[in-house]
């Protein structure tokens, strides 16, 4: 199976297979940062949409980060996986320490991104949310829960490379899905990509000025 060359190839192709959002004006476009804004700053480029960022973060377990037990969103949303929870007997001080830690992580990326400008307003809007992979769904789901509660007409995920596992936890919750490939086994979404390198804060916030200028031209 071919492999993206990058992200902004990933998000070019993502871009043809979402062509009919294109030139509506209740379309607005979130990508997780960082990986999913240079994927999203090429479909927000090509469907003439305008382009936010939905933050997410995971909350891994103290020792083992890379565990997920949770994960938080832009809009207060918190999303715990409790087998895990349950399993290792997380205590809830501990649960609440690494959410705090997380939550103030979450605000500075919001600052840093976004500077002064407002969230943008998705009440009664199709919103498409963007990342450079669904490994496991977990953050996505997450940035799904933190948009419900503002109301858009629907949600729409999209992602270049997605697990058959992360599709199917994420269907229900929203009205599309909308993927490049879906490779069994999956084994990690860097793996799809020739060009894995990290995003860097700066390149996401020149992503969004960019995605700014650019629609208003």
């Amino acid at each position: 199976m071919e492999r993206f060359l990058d992200r902004h190839d990933a998000g070019r192709q993502l871009a043809r297979k979402l062509s009919k959002y294109a030139n509506h004006p209740d379309v607005v476009i979130l990508a997780l940062p960082r990986g999913g804004v240079p994927v999203a700053y090429e479909v927000a480029r090509a469907l003439k949409a305008p382009l936010d960022v939905m933050i997410v973060r995971k909350l891994g377990l103290p020792g083992h980060e890379e565990l997920a037990i949770g994960a938080i969103a832009s809009g207060g949303i918190r999303i715990l996986n409790e087998d895990i929870i349950d399993a290792l007997a997380v205590d809830q001080a501990v649960l609440n320490s690494v959410t705090k830690r997380e939550l103030e992580e979450l605000q500075r990326r919001e600052r840093q991104y976004r500077g002064d400008r407002p969230a943008p307003e998705v009440r009664d809007r199709t919103v498409i949310l963007i990342d450079d992979g669904l490994a496991t769904g977990a953050s996505m789901l997450a940035a799904v829960h933190g948009l419900l509660i503002q109301y858009p007409a629907r949600i729409i995920v999209a992602a270049p490379a997605a697990a058959p596992q992360a599709l199917n936890i994420l269907a229900p919750a929203v009205d599309d899905i909308v993927h490049g490939i879906s490779p069994e086994p999956f084994e990690g979404v860097g793996k799809w990509y020739e060009n894995f390198s990290q995003t860097s804060d700066e390149e996401v916030r020149l992503l969004l000025e960019l995605a700014e200028q650019q629609l208003h031209n």
